[in-house]
């Protein structure tokens, strides 16, 4: 189509060339959507592709903070607030040596699809800097999230931009930087979620992205006559989303058998030891080196021995669960998770699996659910958090989990039918980018130029 060729020549000529992730995505929901858009000639009367592949706002601002030393230390920080067309910016806050402007550009534009796709009033963006939390003192990391806050705080706000945890930003970051904000405006709005209880944080936050992963997933085989139950699944990861995940494996009577970080993997054939992962990556914060060094039926596998992806993917399964970082399964190591007769493969992570693995997914019919769908139950609980804050009611964790396990549940049915609607074949990809475009299109349309 001539006109999606245009529009990503223009996108490519406005950005960096190096914007590589995020050229990636715009092709990836535009190429995608190509069938709703030939049946609805309006949105190119409206320009929309145009207009939603252009950011409203990036925002840039250094942050000065003093480490134990008194050294004064300088980073980069970042605010892309990519459309609010459904409502208030939101989206998460990453510290990690990573941080780019093309990673967060990649990560906002996802991130208003999938908000839309949860049917909440809320629009797109992603923040962070790229500040390596590991090795520093609780002492620094508090000194820099105020620093953070303070160069930044007069951009957001509750009806305007809503932050939200990500990479290296837990409950503890959270608190620094909504005390900051607090401090500087003399205000308690709700301004950024996944907060500690003690602060207004909803129950049930922190496991929610893992576990809508595992509910999304099961509506999807309970719709196929299948299920999770006895079944053999891998994870990378040993984050938060992958430790979730996990766990409501388990909880669903499935075998969880992988996890990974940076360093390597673990296989565990007998199930993974959920306490002694806990203990070694949420307390000791170390390398999972030393999960094989208690488990002695696991074993560990260096990233630098095996050069082809990750080792995760050699291991057989009926279900894979990608929910470590973006582009993580590549179209060889999905060859081999076909090859080894895999059922269903659902994202974890933000656009962990690249576009030639997808592509083979579709060709050899294996069940795919986009991150786009299956990891929004943290977005999910993170407006029901905002809702308790401003009703000042608070929900049970038991109310939080049938209210996910709801919203997982509606947001297949909805992809589901755009599917049948468009002749997509369970093509739930396509199906969560039309979905998602339909209706930030639509509200872009109604409030004119």
């Amino acid at each position: 189509m001539k006109y999606i060729e245009n529009a990503m020549k223009l996108a490519r000529q406005s950005n960096c060339q190096s914007d590589t992730t995020f050229f990636q995505a715009i092709e990836e929901v535009l190429t995608s959507i190509k069938p709703f858009l030939k049946k609805n000639p309006q949105y190119f009367e409206h320009n929309i592709i145009d207009r939603i592949i252009y950011p409203n706002r990036e925002i840039r601002f250094k942050i000065e903070w003093l480490d134990d030393n008194n050294h004064i230390q300088v980073n980069n920080g970042y605010r892309v607030q990519f459309n609010n067309a459904l409502g208030p910016y939101k989206g998460g806050v990453r510290f990690h040596p990573s941080v780019t402007p093309d990673i967060l550009k990649f990560l906002a534009f996802e991130q208003i699809f999938k908000n839309a796709i949860t049917g909440l009033h809320i629009g797109g963006a992603k923040g962070g800097a790229d500040f390596d939390p590991k090795g520093k003192s609780d002492q620094e990391i508090m000194k820099f999230c105020q620093a953070f806050m303070t160069a930044f705080y007069n951009s957001i706000g509750e009806d305007i931009d809503i932050l939200g945890g990500d990479i290296g930003v837990g409950e503890r970051e959270v608190g620094y930087l909504f005390g900051q904000y607090k401090t500087l405006t003399n205000s308690y709005d709700s301004i950024i979620t996944s907060k500690p209880i003690s602060l207004g944080g909803s129950k049930g936050r922190s496991s929610a992205t893992g576990y809508g992963l595992i509910y999304f997933t099961e509506t999807l085989l309970e719709d196929m006559g299948e299920t999770l139950k006895g079944k053999i699944c891998t994870i990378s990861g040993s984050g938060n989303v992958a430790i979730h995940a996990i766990e409501k494996l388990y909880d669903v009577g499935a075998i969880p058998v992988t996890c990974s970080d940076s360093k390597g993997t673990i296989h565990d054939p007998n199930g993974i030891d959920l306490a002694l992962l806990k203990e070694i990556k949420l307390k000791k914060r170390s390398s999972l080196e030393a999960y094989a060094e208690e488990r002695k039926a696991a074993t560990y596998v260096k990233r630098e021995d095996y050069q082809s992806g990750s080792y995760v993917w050699e291991v057989p399964c009926f279900a894979a669960f990608p929910c470590a970082t973006q582009n993580e399964l590549s179209g060889e190591s999905a060859q081999k998770l076909i090859d080894n007769d895999v059922k269903i493969v659902a994202e974890g992570a933000n656009m962990p699996t690249t576009p030639d693995g997808i592509d083979l997914f579709m060709k050899h019919k294996i069940l795919f659910a986009p991150a786009k769908a299956a990891n929004a139950g943290g977005v999910a609980v993170s407006v029901l958090e905002m809702s308790q804050n401003n009703s000042l009611s608070y929900m049970s964790a038991e109310e939080i989990d049938e209210k996910l396990r709801g919203i997982m549940s509606k947001i297949f049915k909805d992809i589901k039918k755009t599917c049948d609607d468009y002749c997509l074949d369970m093509d739930l990809a396509s199906g969560a980018n039309i979905l998602g475009f339909k209706r930030v299109a639509n509200a872009m349309i109604a409030q004119g130029v």
